[in-house]
């Protein structure tokens, strides 16, 4: 995979890193009685993805080699972020509707698919770019 196409993960995951953060911080914690998820839970959870977005903003503008290990990393904490939402899911299970388990189930699922997909790629851009250099 060229590099540029490589990039683009970054700003894939960045922007779904904002989206999160809006749906996590804003609109779940107004509809909190519907979803069931406490604010300070919601605050929380939506705090993580701003800094994944910071770090997917700042390797597409500003990195250039190792891209490999960079994609490799943010992955790797998108799959912690969904242990711990789930985590989190479990903590509160008295309080969360089945609109708030949807919700939670539904984010894991699209992060998971995209922690795999980025993990794939990482692996195959980095083995890629060590044959290169032999």
């Amino acid at each position: 995979m060229e590099k540029t196409k490589l990039k683009k993960l970054f700003l894939l995951d960045g922007f779904g890193a904002i989206i999160s953060a809006f749906l996590l911080g804003v609109v779940l914690v107004k509809l909190e009685s519907y979803f069931g998820i406490p604010k300070n839970t919601l605050y929380f959870l939506a705090a993580l993805p701003c800094f994944f977005m910071i770090y997917d903003f700042y390797v597409y503008f500003k990195i250039e080699k190792n891209l490999g290990s960079f994609l490799k990393r943010i992955a790797i904490v998108n799959l912690l972020y969904c242990f711990l939402s789930l985590l989190l899911a479990f903590y509160h299970y008295q309080v969360i509707t089945y609109l708030g388990w949807i919700y939670i189930i539904g984010e894991i699922i699209i992060v998971v698919v995209l922690a795999w997909y980025e993990l794939k790629v990482a692996k195959n851009y980095t083995f890629s770019k060590n044959k290169e250099e032999i």
